[in-house]
């Protein structure tokens, strides 16, 4: 007691100038702070779509070396026959590109039968080699099994299934190292049960090589907090380890911490947060449609990285997804311009779905090769080519993610003139 009033009569005797200043010294700090991840706008859009309307259809064009994936399991031929009729019907009947198809076990003859015809005789149907679709030697396979059981109990999604972790793995980095995808340059990832809406005229993959583009999506979303806790912090800890530099992209991916130094170190206990107390928002790309440059996954800098968080374990210690490595990695090792969002392509796959509006004027209804299927209304703003989805609604799911993403890209919107 005797000491709590000395400390109080001590306070009382500190000027309230000095206090002031100490609480001015505070504020200012986190400012400081705050503007080293404040995300500036360009002053004229850096990802303008590629076309906003029909285009005719060029079948003789000069195509690039890149190829349709398809990861399935035999059980998986209608919904896989699903989304190759969609794709065909909406693309791929006018630009011809290989599907390939990849299965951790040996196909079913009727799948193989079933899937070639309906992709117009264009599939590849291969086996992953076992020791791609498997647990490392250095990680405890026991350890690691009861921590899939216990993520599975927690009802982290998909996070209970042995072959989920075995998938993200892959598809986050052994996937690019296979021998069968080595003379592909581009790929364009499918999933089973996979709804394509809208017709893409012209050719993704000679688009985004003529704009030097290395990453191409239509939906960005939260990821599952419980799936990943310690994922952002072995991201950041590679990062600073090999010198990265932070990018407008990577800096809008984080949500910088109002806390004041030096108490802001101490939320780096915190899962989603760096060494330095900053988060990770948890936006990230869905990976479920992705166009990509397979040599920026191939690259030393990529390969690094992943290598990186495979010794870490958190594949399966964790439930680290392969759409929450790809988007770090992209953020990190790619320039914003060189990002695609894909606002023109109709998708939907499970429960979420992009819809664009239809282009007035720009459907080409005297079209031979649109022929004369009907399309939704057009409506003012649209880009969409027939859509046949509702472009009223452009899509299902909350904005924050893809508006955070494409900042460094879009200009800010005045509200005056």
């Amino acid at each position: 007691m005797m000491l709590w009033r000395r400390l109080s009569r001590a306070a009382r005797r500190v000027p309230s100038s000095l206090i002031l200043i100490i609480f001015v010294s505070i504020i200012l700090e986190v400012l400081i702070h705050l503007s080293r991840y404040k995300v500036p706008r360009p002053a004229t859009e850096l990802d303008a779509p590629f076309f906003t309307s029909c285009q005719e259809p060029d079948t003789t064009a000069e195509r690039e070396n890149a190829i349709f994936v398809m990861l399935a399991r035999n059980q998986e031929r209608h919904k896989a026959k699903k989304t190759i009729k969609s794709i065909e019907e909406h693309f791929n009947k006018w630009f011809n590109y290989p599907i390939m198809f990849l299965n951790d076990e040996p196909w079913d003859p009727r799948f193989i039968a079933d899937l070639n015809k309906t992709a117009g005789g264009k599939g590849i149907f291969e086996v992953i080699p076992k020791e791609q679709w498997t647990f490392p030697d250095w990680v405890d396979q026991e350890s690691a099994k009861k921590n899939i059981k216990a993520q599975g109990a927690a009802d982290t999604p998909h996070a209970g299934l042995e072959g989920y972790h075995h998938m993200c793995r892959f598809y986050s980095g052994k996937f690019y190292q296979l021998d069968i995808l080595k003379d592909y340059k581009w790929y364009w990832r499918l999933e089973p049960d996979v709804d394509f809406t809208c017709a893409i005229t012209y050719d993704p993959f000679v688009q985004m090589a003529k704009h030097k583009k290395v990453y191409g999506y239509t939906i960005a979303l939260w990821e599952v907090g419980t799936s990943c806790p310690s994922l952002f912090r072995t991201t950041a800890d590679w990062k600073e380890l090999r010198g990265v530099p932070s990018s407008t992209l990577w800096n809008a991916m984080i949500e910088a911490s109002w806390m004041p130094f030096p108490f802001r170190r101490f939320l780096s206990w915190v899962s989603h947060r760096d060494a330095y107390g900053d988060a990770w928002s948890l936006c990230h790309y869905w990976s479920n449609f992705e166009i990509a440059d397979m040599d920026f996954f191939r690259s030393q800098a990529y390969q690094d990285y992943f290598n990186y968080l495979d010794k870490k374990g958190g594949f399966y210690n964790e439930r680290w997804g392969d759409a929450a490595v790809h988007s770090l990695a992209v953020a990190m090792l790619a320039d914003p311009q060189q990002v695609h969002h894909f606002e023109d392509i109709g998708y939907r796959h499970a429960k979420f779905y992009q819809c664009p509006a239809n282009a007035p004027g720009g459907q080409l209804p005297s079209s031979p090769s649109l022929g004369k299927k009907a399309w939704s209304p057009e409506i003012a703003g649209g880009i969409g080519c027939r859509c046949e989805c509702n472009g009223k609604k452009t899509h299902n799911y909350q904005s924050y993610c893809l508006d955070r993403l494409k900042e460094p890209n879009t200009p800010k919107k005045r509200w005056f003139s």
